[in-house]
């Protein structure tokens, strides 16, 4: 009888966590849909080989592959964490301003760009 009364409460307290706090789907952000075309926008006019971008630090970004093994200094991305992702402290102005990326863009990417490559590099920078 307990526990019977027990596993009633329970599955009421989490009825109502469930009505309290639905889960929202969090969309899937695809590099081919979304990222490729903020990169090929406002990235690869500098950044492929012989753009300024790509001299300057050997960051090709025309495929996902290249983008992914990043520049001559390292890494630019961490999938899974924007935070520290380097193209993303870059894009927000986190780094110094002399190299916030895109160079010379005045106001720099939108919200929204900069929304979607932390979102992809959150989901882990899948090459989908």
């Amino acid at each position: 009888m307990k526990n019977d009364i027990f596993l009633a409460s329970l599955a009421l307290v989490a009825s109502l966590l469930v009505i309290a706090f639905p889960v929202q789907a969090q969309e899937e952000v695809g590099f081919k849909a979304d990222i490729h075309p903020i990169l090929h926008d406002y990235c690869l006019s500098c950044h492929q080989p012989g753009g300024k971008g790509y001299e300057a630090s050997g960051l090709d970004m025309t495929t996902y592959k290249s983008l992914m093994k990043g520049t001559k200094f390292g890494s630019v991305i961490k999938p899974g964490d924007s935070f520290t992702s380097v193209l993303i402290q870059l894009v927000e102005g986190r780094a110094h301003a002399s190299i916030k990326m895109p160079l010379g863009m005045d106001g720099g990417l939108s919200k929204k760009n900069i929304n979607l490559l932390k979102k992809w590099v959150d989901q882990g920078a899948k090459d989908n």
